[in-house]
């Protein structure tokens, strides 16, 4: 044998013990312990914990209407103007503007679990501020405690999104976005609901301090248990994240993120901000019409506080309905932008009904209209946090949850304000019409959104990955790569010098299927 053909053997000799020792790295192939795909997994605590926050939700937002349902009521006993127990309501909304970076910050340092503590302790603290202060000389002590809880509803409100995504598949993150946004809703309907029962218009001001001081005491006692619970309970995140999204998330450093950067990069991206400003518009006008619903309904029905806080129930309960219907519809089609239209416009379908239907003198017809206009606007809230979910992948959904519920008090505040005013000035149609005109608006801009679905493009590309990968051992490599070595040995030239001419990965890929 030449020396010329022997070179030749050595060289490629020397090539594959370079690949034999070295398997894990070589470019192009992928072994079952080199990149392999992130291990997921579903763990049934999940839906304790999502149902555990929803309570806690609950307690929070039912406080919110508890005061502006009974408008009438409360003016008598404290002995102050509509305007002022209005912003009893609007305390929520104004607290959470200058709070919500630092509390989003914290969420992204600190996690799900402080977070869930401080909001459960605020909110269990402020209900025992308000017990002391069913008394009519006592109006800065009831604010002092509407306050704690507005504070605990700035810790609340961005998390139904983040919990979604750190604990639930990808097929689920929008059903259990729902479920979090339910127990608001949920509260917000209890609100408009119990309040009434509880504190009936009575004219002896004694009588009526002690059923304020029941339904405080029973607020108290619930929000109690519910904080030992969150204590006991609440988990920070799975030990497996549950979709390969997550699990690229969770790769991120600490050290490497920066929540100045991820806001900046928010704001930079377009079709969010064009979603911040429909988001406002729309949940901005949920909180004027729930805030002004009593002054509404006793205007044309004199006397009828208790139908007034059931329309306001039928407009969450619908509302709830609409955020489930539509969250299962999202987890099956993935329509965001189609759905997300569609359910901005019949919103403005719904304003429209109730604004000319509310003064026929017919309450039915009310109760009819007010259902329609909550299973629309009240069913968009889970739409806009998950929309903006996918538009903003990776970035915390904490940030991006909290920018959304910033623009909604935003104009919450000014809408309430403006149509209260409005409805001083003119009526409750002018009032609703001013509504009617920001949601066309916001139906036009949510049409203009591009679709751009990141979170469900990284998990398609992830899933496309590991199905394409070949699963080879590098035990398997190996051993074929020995079998081909005694056969090499004994080639003649021609096969030598033709395979010599190879690239280093056709020559190895050569090796592994011959």
């Amino acid at each position: 044998m030449s020396f010329s053909l022997w070179s030749s053997k050595i060289y490629f000799l020397i090539e594959l013990t370079i690949v034999y020792k070295y398997t894990s790295v070589i470019p192009g192939v992928t072994f079952e312990h080199q990149n392999a795909p992130p291990e997921t997994r579903l763990y049934k605590k999940r839906w304790i914990i999502v149902f555990l926050f929803s309570s806690y939700s609950l307690c929070n937002s039912y406080q919110w209407i508890q005061y502006g349902i009974i408008n009438n009521i409360f003016m008598r006993f404290y002995g102050v103007d509509s305007f002022t127990i209005d912003w009893l309501s609007m305390i929520y909304m104004l607290t959470y503007i200058p709070l919500i970076f630092p509390v989003s910050w914290l969420l992204d340092k600190k996690g799900l679990r402080v977070i869930a503590l401080v909001a459960a302790a605020l909110n269990c603290t402020g209900t025992w501020i308000k017990v002391a202060s069913a008394r009519p000389d006592l109006f800065p002590v009831t604010f002092l405690g509407q306050f704690a809880c507005s504070v605990a509803q700035v810790f609340i409100l961005g998390m139904p999104s983040r919990i979604a995504s750190v604990w639930f598949g990808s097929e689920e993150v929008s059903t259990a976005c729902s479920i979090g946004v339910f127990g608001n809703q949920l509260g917000i309907a209890i609100g408009f609901l119990v309040p009434p029962i509880l504190v009936p218009n009575v004219d002896d001001l004694d009588e009526l301090a002690a059923h304020i001081r029941v339904m405080f005491y029973i607020t108290a006692g619930v929000a109690t248990f519910l904080f030992v619970l969150v204590v006991i309970v609440f988990q920070e995140r799975p030990e497996i994240p549950p979709t390969h999204a997550q699990a690229t998330a969770r790769r991120i450093s600490p050290e490497s993120y920066s929540y100045t950067a991820s806001i900046l990069r928010l704001l930079r991206n377009k079709a969010f901000i064009l979603l911040v400003i429909t988001y406002g518009l729309n949940v901005g006008c949920f909180y004027a019409v729930s805030t002004l619903l009593n002054r509404m309904i006793i205007e044309h029905y004199p006397g009828e506080e208790v139908n007034a806080g059931r329309i306001g129930l039928t407009i969450v309960i619908a509302g709830m309905v609409g955020s489930l219907i539509c969250g299962i519809w999202l987890d099956q089609s993935k329509t965001y932008k189609q759905t997300t239209l569609a359910v901005y416009l019949m919103s403005l379908v719904g304003l429209v009904l109730y604004a000319f239907t509310l003064d026929l003198g017919h309450l039915w017809v009310v109760f009819i209209t007010a259902g329609t206009l909550g299973f629309f606007m009240t069913g968009y809230l889970p739409l806009g946090f998950e929309f903006a979910v996918e538009l903003t992948y990776p970035e915390s959904e904490g940030t991006s949850s909290g920018l959304l519920n910033c623009s909604a008090q935003v104009f919450g505040i000014i809408f309430t304000i403006c149509q209260g005013k409005i409805m001083d000035s003119f009526n409750t149609l002018a009032g609703n019409l001013f509504l009617c005109a920001f949601l066309l608006i916001g139906t036009i801009i949510t049409a203009c959104i591009k679709s751009d679905l990141r979170r469900q493009l990284a998990n398609q590309q992830a899933l496309t990955a590991v199905s394409i990968k070949p699963n080879l051992s590098a035990k398997h490599v190996r051993f074929t790569i020995t079998l081909y070595t005694l056969y090499a040995i004994y080639c003649d030239r021609n096969q030598i010098k033709v395979f010599m001419t190879f690239p280093f990965r056709n020559k190895f890929m050569f090796c592994v299927f011959c």
